[in-house]
């Protein structure tokens, strides 16, 4: 899709915090994150939905490795995903890492989802922390 954000990240054609790639799909961290480490997996070609995907137990097998990195990069045994679309009309996945003390209502209240205070150090630093565990 010509003017799809995720294409974009996708072909490489707009910077990404990229924390795994292969062929078929991308993750990337959310510049507006719920949590620390808060990603998203997407397939390189575009869907509209998730629900789309042809080879979805693929894509499932890479949200899975990328969330069992989360976990041990975060130090934490949860990770939440969200299977929304509304944001950017192209098939995503988020990955949001739970830690001990998070509001689980807080979490799942995406409105919460704005501009921290990240900076492209910091953002560098955690993609650096999961792509270890992958």
């Amino acid at each position: 899709m010509e003017n799809c954000i995720f294409c974009k990240i996708a072909k490489h054609e707009i910077p990404a915090y990229i924390v795994y790639e292969d062929k078929d799909f991308i993750a990337f961290l959310d510049i507006a994150p719920l949590t620390e480490g808060h990603v998203l997996v997407i397939p390189k070609q575009h869907y509209r939905w998730v629900w789309d995907m042809p080879n979805i137990d693929k894509y499932y097998k890479v949200a899975g490795k990328v969330a069992n990195a989360l976990r041990k990069a975060l130090n934490t045994e949860q990770v939440l995903s969200y299977v929304i679309g509304e944001e950017v009309p192209h098939a995503h996945i988020w990955l949001i890492p739970k830690k001990e003390g998070d509001s689980l209502s807080e979490l799942m209240d995406i409105s919460k989802r704005k501009k921290k205070d990240y900076t492209p150090e910091m953002f560098k630093e955690i993609a650096e922390k999961i792509r270890k565990y992958l």
